[in-house]
């Protein structure tokens, strides 16, 4: 992921969310309320999911315009198929 925009933007996201997965863990040592661990859950997969945006937006901005700049069809087949299967997963 090398000299892609988001990079410290998707550590600072992922250093959080490490917070967050701990926290939710105390939570549950400590049998807190349910609905309070399941609100927890949910902002760890929002902010999971905003991640993923950021790396999307990294691989479209870097990987997939590299092979269209390419002239390589293979590889821009390549760079789409991955692309979708990235958006499938994403999507789930």
């Amino acid at each position: 992921m090398q000299d892609k925009k988001n990079k410290a933007a998707i550590q600072k996201r992922l250093a959080r969310l490490e917070g967050q997965i701990r926290g939710i863990s105390r939570m549950v040592e400590e049998d807190r309320y349910c609905v309070d661990v399941l609100v927890q859950t949910a902002a760890v997969r929002s902010a999971l999911k905003a991640v993923e945006r950021l790396l999307i937006e990294d691989h479209t901005n870097h990987c997939i315009e590299t092979a269209i700049l390419s002239g390589d069809a293979e590889e821009q087949r390549t760079k789409f198929r991955e692309m979708v299967a990235l958006l499938e997963k994403a999507r789930d």
